[in-house]
């Protein structure tokens, strides 16, 4: 089990220091770059930062891709490379930022959060950070469990669509749209564990149960904490407060702040289900224990007047004649019989059965 670096380790700390806050990690980090343009796409594995990715002079558009930020001096050497602000590569490295987009001017800095679910079926967030230029994209990702940018680099590879044809901006289009389509699968998925739930909390309500029920709702929780923030990301971009986002991506944005308005409605409906399914499980115990003190009592008003019959003819006075009767003890359990049977009659014509 991996240790989680906490916040508190910066606390006194002056602002740009760099401190990875996040995931322990013994990953190699990796390094690939992809320079491409209308007419082919190169890609190629860093291994040493003895050069400089500042691709100013080029017509070419290059994707970074960083997956791993625990060794802090590879971060500071690719963000000395492109010029980065230290608070921007301090936020890089806290992996406990909210979905946010800052202007520098000459790039954006952009905060997402990649979900996906675990082996143990449980959803696990990641932290994405995209440095938008206007001919490159450096995108930086914890590294834990890969990505879901595969499709976007077997485009770049194959040349199918439009993303070799447009910029930069469309590149960090592409990134943001692979990871809200991949919310809908976490949230299909969570959808499914909640539809089991609602079976299991109306039939078997047991006390795990409960302990799913407020998983999910954590789990919920985390997904509305991601995309929330990342629905003013998006619209912001969309209103081209910046010269890097081309009247062309506009489009993409619009369509993507739609999807993640989508998936918005989706987690509150998630939600609003999870609320009400604890009320469901109070009520279905309620209704279980009410049936079983119906049943007890149903049987325990069965045996009070076998009790009385029983306890009449244990008084063993001299002058009680049926004590000296032969049929007295079959007669007595006749008696006995007849009441439980003409209870039982009357409760369930009364349908109490």
């Amino acid at each position: 089990m991996t240790k989680k670096i906490k916040r508190s380790i910066k606390s006194g700390l002056p602002p740009g220091t760099l401190v990875h806050i996040g995931e322990k990690s013994d990953r190699e980090i990796k390094i690939t770059v992809m320079d491409y343009h209308a007419g082919g796409c190169e890609e190629k594995e860093i291994k040493a930062l003895k050069e400089c990715f500042y691709y100013s002079d080029t017509s070419m558009v290059s994707w970074i891709d960083v997956e791993g930020l625990h060794e802090v001096e590879i971060v500071r050497q690719v963000g000395d490379c492109q010029g980065l602000h230290p608070l921007v590569l301090e936020d890089i490295l806290n992996t406990n930022q909210r979905p946010k987009v800052e202007d520098y001017g000459d790039y954006l800095y952009i905060v997402l959060k990649m979900l996906y679910t675990g082996e143990d079926g449980r959803t696990v967030t990641e932290q994405v950070s995209l440095v938008l230029g206007s001919n490159f994209l450096i995108s930086f990702q914890e590294g834990m469990k890969g990505d879901v940018f595969n499709p976007i680099r077997e485009r770049l590879r194959s040349g199918k669509g439009r993303i070799r044809e447009l910029g930069a901006d469309y590149l960090a289009y592409a990134l943001m749209d692979a990871i809200v389509d991949n919310y809908f699968v976490v949230l299909e998925r969570v959808g499914e564990r909640i539809e089991e739930l609602e079976d299991a909390v109306v039939t078997t309500p047991r006390p795990e149960t409960v302990r799913e029920i407020h998983q999910l709702k954590r789990e919920v929780i985390l997904l509305r904490k991601a995309v929330w923030p990342l629905r003013e990301v998006i619209g912001a971009l969309e209103r081209r407060e910046s010269r890097l986002i081309s009247e062309t991506v506009v489009v993409y944005l619009r369509d993507l702040y739609d999807h993640t308005i989508q998936v918005i409605d989706t987690i509150e409906a998630s939600r609003d289900m999870l609320a009400g399914m604890l009320d469901v499980y109070l009520s279905s115990i309620s209704n279980r224990m009410n049936e079983v003190m119906k049943f007890l009592t149903i049987i325990g008003t069965i045996f009070i007047p076998l009790t009385f019959i029983a306890g009449l003819y244990g008084m063993n006075f001299q002058n009680m004649p049926e004590l000296h009767w032969q049929w007295g003890y079959y007669a007595c359990l006749f008696l006995m019989t007849i009441v439980a049977v003409f209870l039982l009659l009357y409760f369930k014509r009364k349908r109490w059965l």
